[in-house]
């Protein structure tokens, strides 16, 4: 191994450790967090106002009502308890506090259930929301029924509005369900429509309209207002949504699902945008209008969509260290109010898996949600490993052998690369001593000359000294695509290969009582194979090699190297972990019949002392050099 080839290893080396903690906040980070610190808090103070007028209204309230504080606590929290206040609260009583709309404000909470053959959803007359979200063809990690979210303990949704200057919140508010059918399921011919109507009076009221498709993620949300702004003060040009979500743990490992679980957003010009992972909580407001809110998970997503736009977005995430929690996500956004006697607004949900050709088959650019790398990493993964991975997947369905196969499409396509980088390490070794007789010719002091003199060899040989390194750079937007792909493919996911039960999660032979900085808590066996491999093809390659002053680095490099990705990919994907090892294989493989039956250091050698024999070339550069030099002659 040559310096230029070392260099590459110590180049590859910081770009992997530098995508292993990108997402970590830096100085720059905290900065720019200061500088936004006057817009969040204009923003909070604006929430707090907002909240403070609530706070009376419920202070009012209890005042009021104090008999049937009880009651009223749970029609604001609990729908579990499925209370009432029709008993304990008066006509005069409510009509004081919820004014026209005093008959939402007491009921019976009832679940209504939409489902096809992906989807299961449950809905609830308290607050015209949805209640739970299952996906029918997925399972936890524990192989429980996979729920996005479940109970209204976990998650609150509904719109603020000033009704006859009361500040009511349709979260809280009862909902007359529109149908008789409790369970309705969509088919072919029919999609599967409830409707649930918040009721001023006979003709004052809004509908919220959930329609389900056969085969489908999606769900459309209509918000239908009915002669409504009748009772909205003419200075009100918006309402406001709030959303809050307990998001449940799913996946095996609870760290890297932290990890990869965040908000993001898309504004209307087509950036899409996210809190930063890895952060205790994040409070973002952003400036301009957004098409979509996501609340992604590592491997699913419950999204918001309205491509009219929600305006001034506030998001807040907050990491939840111990329970069936990983994270809280809040939202708040305003839609514009127009005063329209009828309007209909048109929304959708997406519950569904992050799987990039279905999110972009919706054309909302969704599937930027998906973390395959930015720039040519991104691209790489976008129209090159998936393509080819998915053409496999449809043949195949042992995926450990679809990685054996992608790997094997990609280092034959590497292999002229694989070649050039061989041939011209060799070539730099077989000129090891030549190179050794001009050291010793031009002595300390002399560098320049020596520095010429070897310049000039590498020409008359027709060698180049980066030419196994530039080969090593070219392969790294592959390697590194196929590090951000493999750990967020949902393909793999809970899909088993020898012994690893789940290839998007660490393989462990393994669990240690105690953890181990930087190294975790259980052994990875691919991970070892990796490291194994990585060594003997580091020898196997410096073995290739003349000895020199060089040495003591290479040594150095032969185990820096695993042990540092032993220690970062012990957490990551065995299918990462398998996919490395399956490539540092075929790499010693290459290495091993190239030096066998391919390249023969004497023909090297004759090759060399052919290529001094011919006269040099000259570079269209240096003929124009020389020719406005001898103009320059001509002149004088």
């Amino acid at each position: 191994m040559d310096k230029q080839s070392i260099i590459g290893l110590i180049v590859i080396a910081v770009l992997l450790i530098g995508f292993s903690i990108f997402t970590q906040p830096s100085k720059e980070e905290r900065e720019e967090r200061l500088r936004k610190r006057d817009s969040i808090i204009q923003a909070e103070q604006h929430a707090d106002s907002l909240k403070k007028a609530e706070m009376l209204e419920k202070e009012k309230m209890a005042d009021s009502i104090e008999e049937a504080k009880d009651s009223i606590g749970a029609l604001e929290s609990d729908i579990q308890t499925n209370t009432t206040v029709n008993e304990v609260v008066n006509d005069d009583e409510l009509r004081k506090n919820f004014g026209i709309m005093a008959d939402a404000a007491r009921g019976t909470s009832k679940i209504i259930t939409l489902e096809n053959d992906r989807i299961k959803l449950k809905f609830n007359t308290k607050g015209g929301k949805i209640h739970s979200a299952e996906l029918k063809n997925y399972k936890t990690h524990n192989q429980q029924d996979l729920i996005l979210f479940e109970g209204d303990t976990a998650v609150k949704f509904g719109f603020e509005m000033f009704i006859e200057n009361r500040a009511i919140n349709t979260n809280n508010l009862y909902f007359k369900y529109m149908g008789t059918d409790s369970v309705l399921k969509a088919t072919d011919n029919k999609p599967a429509k409830a409707v649930f109507r918040l009721q001023a009076d006979s003709a004052r009221y809004i509908d919220f309209v959930y329609t389900l498709t056969d085969e489908s993620w999606m769900v459309d949300y209509d918000i239908r207002f009915n002669n409504m702004h009748e009772l909205i003060a003419r200075n009100i040009n918006f309402f406001k949504l709030k959303w809050e979500a307990y998001v449940p743990g799913l996946e095996k490992g609870r760290t890297w699902e932290t990890q990869n679980t965040t908000i993001q957003y898309r504004f209307q010009n087509g950036d899409v945008d996210k809190l930063k992972e890895r952060k205790d909580e994040d409070e973002v407001t952003e400036p301009g209008i957004i098409d979509w809110i996501a609340y992604k998970q590592q491997f699913f997503s419950t999204i918001l969509i309205n491509e009219e736009g929600f305006d001034e977005p506030y998001f807040h995430a907050k990491t939840i260290e111990t329970g069936p929690y990983i994270e809280k996500f809040t939202t708040e956004a305003s839609l514009p109010y127009m005063h329209e006697a009828d309007k209909t607004y048109k929304l959708k949900f997406y519950f569904g898996p992050n799987k990039y050709n279905t999110l972009k088959s919706y054309d909302l650019d969704m599937e930027e949600i998906i973390p395959l790398g930015w720039g040519i990493f991104g691209w790489f993964n976008k129209y090159l490993i998936i393509p080819v991975f998915n053409w496999l997947g449809n043949w195949i369905k042992n995926y450990g052998l679809i990685i054996l196969l992608l790997t094997l499409i990609i280092k034959l396509i590497l292999f002229p690369l694989t070649y050039r980088s061989y041939m011209s390490t060799a070539k730099m070794r077989v000129l090891k001593p030549q190179i050794e007789e001009l050291n010793k010719k031009y002595p300390k002091g002399k560098e320049m000359e020596k520095q010429k003199a070897t310049m000039a060899l590498y020409k008359k040989a027709g060698a180049n000294p980066m030419g196994g390194c530039l080969p090593m750079l070219l392969q790294m937007p592959i390697l590194i695509a196929l590090f951000r792909f493999f750990p967020a493919s949902i393909e793999l996911r809970q899909k088993s290969f020898l012994w690893a039960q789940d290839l998007s999660s660490y393989d462990s032979i393994v669990d240690l009582p105690f953890n181990v900085p930087m190294y975790g808590d259980h052994i990875s066996l691919f991970t070892l194979l990796m490291a194994v491999s990585m060594v003997v093809s580091s020898k196997l390659n410096s073995s290739a090699q003349a000895g020199g002053q060089n040495q003591g680095m290479m040594k150095m490099m032969t185990w820096f190297m695993p042990i540092m990705l032993l220690l970062i990919f012990n957490n990551y994907a065995a299918g990462l972990s398998y996919y490395y090892f399956l490539a540092n294989l075929i790499t010693i493989i290459q290495t091993w019949v190239i030096r066998k039956y391919i390249v023969d250091d004497k023909a090297v050698m004759a090759k060399i002392e052919a290529n001094k024999k011919k006269p040099a070339k000259k570079s269209k550069w240096q003929q124009k050099l020389e020719q406005a030099q001898k103009q320059q002659k001509r002149k004088r």
